[in-house]
């Protein structure tokens, strides 16, 4: 069986700002979602109902449903009973703690270890997923198919 990653955020330029403090960007406030409080979030995780056991840093967010072939989730956050207040949290940014990740199984990584690993003499800035399979995308610009890779947690290097 090929390597497999566990997506916890497809976009590299929220990855850069979020290493500090190890937090790691899960999801973001969009929207309002109806009159009594609930909030929709775009969800970065592999699976969106993967929020329903996620510890949200800051935030008392309760997970309500999916939205069927989306990525999108309604979510409740205590103390927010009001479209207003909902509305206001647009764009707030959700994170959880590295240390609260689940432990993965062997050939398994997470898109957070791989950014910044060498691959030949580039290193890996983002991973991308545009339904075709897992893609790395190196400091040249390259992007390389992650399928076949072989990840060197210890030399911080992935071969192919």
């Amino acid at each position: 069986m090929p390597p497999q990653f566990i997506d916890f955020s497809v976009f590299y330029d929220k990855f850069s700002s979020m290493s500090e403090n190890n937090k790691i960007l899960v999801g973001k406030i969009v929207g309002a979602q109806g009159l009594h409080g609930e909030v929709r979030v775009q969800t970065y995780t592999q699976n969106p109902t993967d929020f329903q056991n996620l510890k949200i840093e800051n935030q008392n967010l309760k997970f309500i449903r999916a939205l069927p072939s989306s990525s999108v989730i309604i979510a409740k956050i205590d103390g927010i009973n009001d479209r207003n207040a909902a509305e206001s949290l647009r764009n707030t940014e959700l994170f959880i703690n590295r240390d609260d990740l689940p432990q993965l199984a062997n050939d398994e990584y997470y898109a957070t270890d791989l950014i910044g690993m060498r691959v030949g003499a580039n290193t890996v800035v983002a991973v991308q997923n545009y339904g075709a399979g897992d893609i790395l995308e190196l400091s040249n610009g390259e992007m390389v198919s992650f399928a076949g890779a072989k990840v060197d947690l210890v030399n911080n290097k992935i071969t192919f």
